[in-house]
């Protein structure tokens, strides 16, 4: 059984910058309740992950022609830089948005899962 209802959240930033994100809260036997939040930087991050994948796939061109191990090396470290800079927009907008509402309501689960993100994240 499955109760939904969504709720629209505002922060504002030290520096005066407004955030706002959805929660859509749902109710399911013999779980809490889960969320699904809309960030403010989705669409930044679809467009890096883009551009990530379209660098992905110009590496593996490099490699199918045989091109210098060298510049193969370069790129790839290139889109690691990118995936790990895209990661921290992502950890930026959560711990702005979700972390502030867990902590607010006493979501002690939001945080540990954050938490397990992030280990795995810096390894």
């Amino acid at each position: 059984m499955s109760n939904g209802n969504e709720h629209t959240h505002t922060h504002v930033g030290k520096d005066g910058t407004v955030y706002a994100h959805t929660h859509s809260h749902t109710e399911e036997a013999g779980h809490t309740h889960s969320h699904t939040h809309t960030h403010t930087n989705t669409k930044a991050v679809l467009n890096r992950l883009s551009r990530a994948i379209g660098h992905l796939e110009s590496i593996k061109r490099m490699v199918e022609e045989g091109r210098d191990c060298s510049e193969v090396l370069i790129q790839l470290s290139a889109v690691k830089a990118a995936i790990n800079n895209t990661g921290k927009v992502i950890l930026q907008d959560h711990i702005q948005h979700c972390l502030v509402d867990a902590i607010e309501s006493g979501d002690i689960q939001e945080i540990e899962e954050l938490n397990k993100a992030i280990d795995r994240f810096i390894k």
